[in-house]
C-alpha cells in the first residue's frame, strides 16, 4: 500500500517538474542583468495605484503569493512612477511613505479603492496627505516621513530598479533581481506564480 502512494506522488509530481523544466529563458522569463542574483531568495511586485489590472492583482494574486511563498523567500513591492504623470511621483512617495510608518496594509487598498471604486482625483500632493490623514495616520508622523532621507532613498530605489528591470507594463514581477517574468506566453495568474516561485529558487538548491 505504502509503495502505491509513493508512486501515484511520484506520478502526480512527475507533471510539475516537467513544467519546470519547460521553463525557458526568453519565453516565460527574461535575464535583466549578467551580475549576481539577490543575496537572498525574492521576488518583487512592480506596480502602480493606477493600475486598474495591478488592484486586481493585489486583490486576488498577492495574498497566493504571500501564502505560498518557498522557504526563506521574500516579498517585496515596488511602486513605479511613468503611470499617472506628476502624481506618479506623488503615489510612489506615498508607498514609501507608508512603508516607512509600516502601515501599508491599510493605505495600499484604500489608495487603490479611492482611485478605482470611488473614483477620487488625485491632483496634488496634499490630496494625498488627507488620505492617510483620514485612514488614522497622525499628520505630523505623515509630514516627517514624507521629507525624511529614508522615504526619499525608498523612492530612488524604487525608480532605480524600476530602470534596472526594463520595466514597461505592470503589474510585473522580478525574481532575485535578476529573472523579470514574462507574460505573453502566460496562460493563467496561477503560471505566473509557479515560475515565479521555480525562478526564486532555480539556483538556491
Amino acid at each position: 500500500m505504502k509503495k502505491a502512494l509513493l508512486m501515484a506522488a511520484a506520478l502526480l509530481l512527475a507533471p510539475m517538474a516537467a513544467m519546470a523544466a519547460d521553463y525557458k529563458e526568453g519565453v516565460h522569463y527574461t535575464v535583466i542583468n549578467e551580475g549576481p542574483e539577490s543575496a537572498k531568495p525574492e521576488i518583487t511586485e512592480f506596480f502602480s495605484f493606477y493600475c486598474p489590472h495591478c488592484y486586481n492583482f493585489a486583490k486576488t494574486v498577492v495574498p497566493k503569493i504571500q501564502a505560498n511563498l518557498p522557504e526563506g523567500v521574500a516579498f517585496n513591492q515596488a511602486h513605479v512612477e511613468f503611470i499617472g504623470r506628476e502624481m506618479g511621483v506623488e503615489m510612489s512617495r506615498a508607498f514609501a511613505i507608508a512603508k516607512q510608518l509600516n502601515v501599508e496594509e491599510k493605505i495600499e487598498p484604500a489608495l487603490f479603492s479611492a482611485i478605482h471604486d470611488k473614483r477620487q482625483q488625485f491632483t496634488r500632493a496634499d490630496d494625498v496627505r488627507a488620505l492617510f490623514i483620514a485612514n488614522g495616520v497622525e499628520a505630523k508622523a505623515y509630514d516627517a516621513a514624507a521629507s525624511s532621507f529614508m522615504v526619499n532613498a525608498q523612492m530612488s530605489k524604487m525608480k532605480r530598479d524600476t530602470e534596472n528591470a526594463k520595466i514597461s507594463g505592470v503589474p510585473s514581477l522580478v525574481v532575485n533581481g535578476k529573472y523579470r517574468v514574462e507574460t505573453g506566453s502566460i496562460k493563467s495568474y496561477d503560471e505566473l506564480i509557479d515560475i515565479a516561485f521555480y525562478l526564486s529558487t532555480m539556483n538556491k538548491k
